[in-house]
């Protein structure tokens, strides 16, 4: 009582120092997360057009809804590519002046099946009905808000339609690039040669630093451009099985083989219990003791554990197999028998009609009509059973068409029962016709699988409480050592391995082989982590992840880890082609092959437009360009090709005759640059300035 009075006496003082430490908690709140801490209201910009974080935050979540499986991250990514493009198009479009009237975006609305084909917008004759479309949303308010929506989309397709139409339209040929293709395709050049390869240089005696990697970056920045992006280092302890928990395991299994006694309570004797060897409910002992339920059906070769098929295959009755390693489990099986036939392979020519619920039909026609097709079809194949294949490319309205009617393995009841009924009543290379729902089969039966059933006990093999528990203080020391000294000295020291750097950008959720790691990423990019900072994350089902924040890569090129396997290969040729240049002297070609330790090679008939140099060298645009150009007999100087330097000697070049029409060779240019429009996009976000806040919201 004396306490409570003390309490009572003192409230006023308690009231104020919560209200004063909620107070606080409200203050950092908004400095970290509010209006002080966050720097903008908007998601992000493009070009200058501000895209609201309440808008978007709307639509990743319908994204989410939407889409099943899908992670908020990728909704998130997914609508902020879209914002991006709708943006930057639009901006085209009203550069453009692009308009769109009623019509056309009526005609982009009727191609959504929900629209143009809903009933309810149909006349009598099926035809969509613009005044009951319209009549329909006038009447319904409700309707009316979604239609709007429909309808902004369908103008922004409607305008990017036309917009693609007029790109398309502004790609042209020319006759005379039509000529010149005909003349690189038909010209051809003779030449002799010196090659000095590069890979007669080792690799080892050129060095390339970071330094010259980011300067050949730097010149070459398109090709490089990259998004903010931070490095991670990080060690992986696997919490996985040790050897004893496995022989444990093991064991454990083992014993479930032979009868155990066990005490009974309630009537105070020890009960003699039976085994898997002995059980009499095979069914109820599994699902007792295995971690993978009861499965009563049989199964064919091919779907055992391939290492122990053979022997698993090859049980007789009541004869049990194992322990045996399946997957991420140990596990005992019992053959309880073989059946033939368990599993059918068959091909089909399926014969539609109107009323049928085959979906497409390759051509309108009655039952009656359908039925006498399939006769006829029917009596093509018994009479050579070699044309079925080629008769279910050219006839059959299923989609197994494209396999010759092939339907592959399926077991019993997984076709309609006419269609069941006959594969399964009959033996392989049977014919015949069978009707169901969809229409008239002719069917052949291919093969069969026989199978055997087996009881299969399995336990997982995992980790101990034990096993984890030290897994888990060996993380917790490692994070703790390695926040003070050195990352991989530490790991080194405690027998763990430091994993390949991973380079992340703000919004990837793809942790290297990790995989979907979105919260290492985001520690990473987080304003209160600082290079160095060292955090231990637990994976489910794998381990924990002892991440270090690395280093930042602030420059707009991607890190020279990333670089290195592209850039190195072509500045060590570079180093490597003055070493040979060095070499290569000599007054006519035959001095120059010697000084280089090379013979002279010769080249027949090569063109500008395959310029492949013969002996498997590959192509050699450069090396075949210069020789084209040379006078006859004359000698180039040293050329820096894609396998090494050539000096060359033009023999004679061969003009190929003059023709009037080059339509032929426009036609081959328009079939290359058919794809050129749809690399404006890229472009526009390439000279874009795009500011993207979505880690500020938490993405």
């Amino acid at each position: 009582m004396a306490v409570l009075a003390k309490i009572r006496q003192r409230s006023a003082l308690l009231i104020g120092v919560i209200a004063l430490a909620l107070f606080a908690f409200i203050i950092q709140d908004l400095f970290t997360r509010g209006s002080f801490g966050q720097s903008s209201k908007d998601v992000g910009s493009i070009d200058g057009k501000d895209i609201s974080f309440e808008d978007f935050r709307v639509k990743v979540s319908n994204v989410e809804k939407s889409g099943q499986g899908i992670s908020s991250t990728e909704a998130a990514n997914r609508v902020w590519d879209q914002e991006v493009s709708i943006a930057l198009l639009s901006s085209q479009f009203d550069k453009l002046g692009l308009r769109v009237g009623e019509k056309h975006i009526l005609e982009v609305l009727k191609t959504d099946p929900n629209i143009g084909k809903n009933p309810m917008f149909l006349n009598a004759a099926g035809v969509f009905d613009v005044a009951k479309f319209k009549e329909y949303f006038k009447t319904n308010p409700e309707a009316a808000q979604y239609i709007s929506a429909k309808e902004k989309d369908a103008e922004l397709n409607a305008k990017f339609q036309i917009y693609n139409t007029l790109v398309k339209s502004g790609l042209y040929t020319t006759a005379s690039e039509g000529k010149l293709k005909y003349e690189m395709e038909a010209n051809k050049v003779n030449f002799a040669y010196a090659a000095a390869l590069y890979s007669s240089i080792k690799d080892s005696d050129v060095k390339i630093s970071d330094d010259e990697i980011v300067a050949y970056m730097k010149k070459n920045e398109k090709k490089f451009k990259a998004d903010a992006t931070r490095e991670i280092q990080y060690v992986l302890i696997e919490d996985k099985a040790s050897k004893e928990d496995e022989a444990e395991i093991k064991a454990k299994i083992t014993a479930l083989l032979n009868g155990r006694v066990e005490y009974n309570a309630k009537t105070g004797k020890n009960d003699t219990l039976p085994g898997f060897r002995n059980a009499t409910n095979i069914a109820e002992f599994v699902n007792s003791n295995s971690d993978v339920p009861y499965d009563s059906t049989y199964v064919p070769k091919n779907n055992l554990p391939a290492v122990d098929a053979d022997k698993l295959f090859s049980l007789p009755a009541g004869a049990i197999y194992g322990p045996y390693i399946y997957g991420r489990y140990y596990a005992i099986s019992k053959s309880l028998g073989f059946k033939a036939g368990v599993n059918a392979k068959a091909s089909h020519i399926l014969i539609g009609y109107e009323g049928s619920q085959t979906p497409n039909t390759k051509e309108k026609r009655t039952k009656e009509e359908a039925k006498a097709k399939a006769e006829e079809i029917l009596a093509q194949v018994q009479a050579n059973p070699d044309s079925f294949m080629m008769l279910a490319f050219t006839s059959s309205d299923d989609s197994s068409a494209q396999q010759g009617g092939d339907l592959g393995y399926f077991g019993p009841n997984q076709m309609v029962k006419p269609f069941n009924d006959f594969v399964f009543n009959n033996g392989i290379g049977k014919v015949g016709l069978v009707e169901t729902p969809f229409g008239f089969h002719i069917i052949k039966i291919t093969d069969k699988q026989d199978g055997i059933r087996l009881a299969t006990i399995a336990q997982k093999i995992e980790p101990s409480e034990a096993t984890s528990d030290k897994v888990f203080t060996l993380a917790t020391k490692f994070e703790m050592e390695a926040a003070d000294k050195d990352f991989a000295a530490t790991a080194k020291q405690l027998g763990l391995k430091v994993a390949a750097p991973i380079t992340a950008k703000a919004m990837d959720e793809a942790f290297g082989p990790l995989g979907n790691q979105r919260n290492i990423v985001r520690w990473a990019f987080d304003k209160e982590t600082n290079t160095g900072d060292v955090k231990r994350f637990e994976l489910a089902n794998i381990g924990h992840v002892i991440a270090q924040y690395k280093s930042e890569n602030k420059s707009g090129l991607v890190s020279v880890t990333v670089a290195r396997p592209y850039v190195e290969p072509i500045l060590k040729n570079q180093k490597k082609a003055e070493m040979l240049k060095a070499k290569m002297t000599g007054s006519s070609l035959e001095a120059i092959a010697k000084s280089a330790g090379v013979a002279v090679q010769q080249a027949t008939n090569v063109t500008l437009d395959n310029p492949v140099l013969p002996g498997g060298v590959g192509q050699e645009p450069k090396v075949v360009g210069n020789a084209y150009s040379l006078a006859a007999n004359k000698v180039s100087a040293p050329i820096e090709g894609n396998t090494g330097v050539y000096v060359v000697k033009n023999i004679s070049t061969v003009k190929a005759p003059a023709i009037a029409n080059h339509a032929e060779y426009v036609a081959k240019i328009k079939a290359q640059s058919a794809s050129d429009a749809s690399r404006i996009l890229p472009a526009l976000k390439n000279n874009a300035k795009i500011e993207d806040n979505r880690l500020q919201f938490n993405y």
